[in-house]
């Protein structure tokens, strides 16, 4: 397609973008057919961003407050309509459930198409007694009914996310699996191991099991004396899990959030990753567990909880081991089994990176995206037409 022609889409995210949030990223990024262009009440401080293709609600300046709340009661955004609108986009993609939600006056009065990807927790929780949730979140809880109603698409990361919205009433005809994928080309072998080390990747948050991979890794400390155990991320359990580690833990990192470039430079270091995330009394799960994938990319093992959408990345005994939710014993077994035993990491490795570049590369997942985006905004007719001459 030509590259002056390429048609617009919207990519939106109340908050552009947290660290975390590198998927989303990533996949704009990946496509081909159509420029992404960036929407959100405000920006934040994380993920980098081409400032000319970025356009908020909130810029700062004294009414800049007034502006986000009335976008985010009333769905009223006049100043950022009127730029989208010149842009002339075919569609809005959103992403998580509420921003589905807040997006909805905003599609119709651009007469867009709306798409939604849900991500995980913006499915699973279903009961926020058992969640400190924002106000925001609540509002779409009770509301969610109106997005379910719409006319829009939804897509979900994993099977398990996709089970997750039929079951709430989700119109089957409109909901779709989408992985996202792993850049395979960023995320590849180049092991620097060197000795023993547990990583774990994640925010401090409850779902994300950290305390089980701090439990886990003292007792394979107990039998492996010089195993190290890492963990990347932050979150509101970090103080209480330091001090669980300082209790528990010969060797031990808190390395705090870390750029995707220095994520991946210590999944070469490490021996293996341990992911063991867990289902919560409010449902919240993992949805599809990135990580998972893009520790398998650069071809190393993985130990995790049968949990969410993880067991559809890994092979249990092929790729790495999966335990029953929260016995951590199991987990710990695991995790020795493959630190003992450096042909069964290697061998894992090279079947892990096979599963990824096979099944869940980015390139291949955001083509079928592109995919969705023709069939939802009218344009492949046209496309198959350009591509045909």
């Amino acid at each position: 397609m030509n590259m002056a022609g390429k048609p617009k889409v919207v990519v939106f995210c109340d908050h552009l973008l947290y660290p975390s949030e590198t998927f989303i990223q990533a996949q704009a990024s990946a496509l081909r057919e159509f420029e992404p262009v960036f929407a959100g009440s405000r920006r934040v401080p994380g993920l980098e961003l081409p400032q000319e293709k970025v356009y908020l609600v909130n810029r700062g300046g004294p009414f800049a407050k007034f502006h986000e709340l009335r976008f985010k009661i009333w769905g009223s955004a006049p100043a950022l309509s009127k730029e989208l609108e010149a842009l002339k986009p075919i569609l809005l993609h959103a992403h998580f459930g509420p921003n589905g939600l807040r997006v909805l006056p905003l599609a119709r009065r651009l007469r867009l198409p709306l798409i939604t990807t849900f991500h995980g927790s913006d499915i699973a929780i279903t009961d926020w007694r058992y969640e400190k949730v924002y106000l925001g979140f609540r509002y779409y809880l009770a509301k969610k009914a109106k997005l379910r109603a719409s006319s829009a698409t939804f897509l979900a990361v994993s099977n398990f996310v996709q089970r997750k919205l039929l079951e709430q009433g989700f119109p089957e005809d409109r909901t779709f699996l989408a992985y996202t994928g792993v850049d395979t080309t960023k995320f590849r072998p180049a092991s620097t191991e060197d000795r023993p080390i547990i990583l774990f990747v994640g925010r401090l948050v409850g779902f994300k099991g950290p305390e089980f991979a701090i439990r886990a890794a003292s007792e394979v400390q107990r039998e492996l004396p010089d195993v190290e155990l890492v963990l990347i991320g932050d979150g509101l359990l970090r103080r209480e899990l330091e001090a669980l580690a300082r209790q528990s833990l010969r060797r031990f990192r808190f390395l705090g959030v870390q750029t995707h470039q220095e994520v991946s430079a210590w999944m070469n270091r490490a021996s293996l990753l341990c992911m063991p995330s867990v289902t919560m009394p409010s449902g919240d799960a993992e949805g599809f567990g990135m990580v998972c994938a893009e520790a398998q990319a650069v071809g190393k093992p993985v130990v995790a909880f049968k949990s969410g959408g993880i067991a559809e990345i890994i092979r249990h005994d092929k790729t790495g081991f999966m335990a029953p939710e929260r016995d951590w014993h199991s987990l710990a077994r695991y995790l020795a089994t493959l630190l003992k035993n450096r042909e069964i990491r290697q061998r894992f490795g090279r079947a892990g990176r096979e599963v990824i570049v096979r099944e869940f590369n980015l390139d291949q997942c955001t083509r079928r995206l592109e995919g969705i985006y023709r069939r939802v905004s009218g344009t492949e007719t046209a496309f198959n037409e350009e591509n045909r001459w």
